[in-house]
């Protein structure tokens, strides 16, 4: 691995710093104090900041030797998730019902280092805006900035992610051109009926038998409606009716999600699935009510920007350590608004087998969103190496006039 010496020598800071936001997680538009280290740290280095996009996300303006060059952006995510930690190690989370299960807080290790070393070494004709976001876990920070103006305040020719994935080896990466996480979508879906004795189910409307075949026919969209070619995901995940056993209530309640890798398959999914609920109205005699919300959209790596990022990579680790054509998650990101606005790519880092643990983990696997989880530290002067070397690459690129 080609990484840089500068950093390497400053991987016990970066580890600090690591354990210390580990420590201390915050959740979505909650990273008061995350973004107040990050900003002292920033300008600490001589990097200015601008707080206050989405709520408490902040960006560093960091310029090289042409302040009126080319720019493009870099991006971190801050917030934590509601679980308990399960690891009892040093660093293990000192708010109850907080942790960094998703690794963000190695997210903005990396970002920090790249930015320490790039502060110290401005010889790139342009300007790196340092994007820290809040409330990715679900708060949907990242549209939170671009509202705010971070693409009118902060104009850039791309924008840039990364995140760890466990499984991956370390000194590996992954990404794919095109569809790399799916959107985040969720529905909960009310059948009112009429409420009667068990034993006397004629004089009423069932609506748990309504629910159960509003279920199975919510499935025919996946295998009846949609090309077999186009994936999608549409899981039922709770279903609640009734209070005894000898009662029809009067209502069923069930709820979900949604993911595709494409807006036209979930404009599909979405208005099958108000025609079949209004089909089971009719045939039932009972009103359901259908709320469906969008949440993240497909996140869709631009190819050009996949092509330059895979070089990179490629240069940093070697060809056999860049998986180029990954398989895509249905697992969904809110990078997805900052790619929907701007060209860029977003890559997986490898996070390992969860080996790298201290004693004191939990004994659960180290997987994102489990409270077992921590962050390999092995990462983090590999992540800022290849973000410094993406900044590099990208402003020798040569430009049309």
């Amino acid at each position: 691995m080609n990484l840089l010496e500068p950093i390497v020598a400053f991987h016990s800071d970066l580890k600090t710093i690591r354990r210390d936001l580990h420590a201390h997680p915050e959740l979505c538009y909650e990273e008061h104090r995350t973004s107040d280290t990050i900003a002292r740290l920033l300008e600490g280095w001589g990097i200015p900041v601008v707080r206050g996009l989405g709520g408490t996300g902040l960006v560093g303006v960091l310029e090289g030797t042409d302040r009126n060059g080319p720019a493009i952006g870099l991006r971190a995510d801050m917030d934590a998730l509601p679980l308990q930690e399960l690891n009892t190690f040093e660093h293990a989370s000192v708010n109850p019902g907080k942790m960094h299960a998703c690794g963000h807080d190695g997210h903005c290790a990396m970002l920090l280092g790249a930015a320490r070393h790039l502060a110290a070494h401005r010889d790139f004709p342009g300007t790196v805006y340092l994007i820290f976001q809040p409330a990715e876990e679900g708060g949907g920070g990242g549209k939170a900035m671009i509202d705010d103006g971070l693409f009118t305040r902060f104009p850039m020719e791309a924008v840039f992610g990364m995140h760890n994935w466990p499984g991956i080896p370390v000194g590996s990466f992954a990404v794919t051109p095109g569809p790399m996480m799916a959107s985040s979508n969720d529905f909960r879906i009310v059948v009112r009926g009429k409420g009667t004795h068990a034993a006397l189910p004629h004089l009423g409307i069932d609506p748990v038998m309504i629910a159960v075949q509003l279920a199975q026919s919510l499935q025919t969209i996946l295998t009846r409606n949609k090309k077999p070619i186009d994936t999608a995901v549409l899981s039922i995940t709770q279903i609640h009716a009734g209070t005894t056993t000898n009662i029809v209530p009067d209502e069923a309640e069930m709820v979900g999600t949604v993911r595709t890798f494409t807006i036209e398959v979930l404009d599909l999914i979405e208005q099958r699935m108000h025609e079949i609920a209004r089909g089971m109205e009719l045939a039932h005699g009972a009103r359901i009510e259908v709320d469906f919300q969008r949440k993240y959209p497909p996140l869709i790596n631009h190819p050009d920007e996949t092509r330059f990022v895979t070089d990179v990579l490629r240069s940093l680790v070697g060809p056999n350590q860049v998986d180029a054509a990954t398989e895509p998650t249905m697992g969904a990101e809110d990078f997805a608004f900052m790619l929907q606005e701007k060209p860029g790519c977003y890559v997986f880092i490898g996070n390992g087998d969860g080996a790298h643990r201290e004693a004191g983990h939990g004994l659960g696997p180290c997987t994102l969103h489990n409270g077992s989880y921590d962050f390999n530290d092995e990462l983090l002067p590999l992540g800022a190496s290849f973000w410094v070397k993406l900044v590099s690459d990208w402003f020798a690129r040569p430009r049309s006039v």
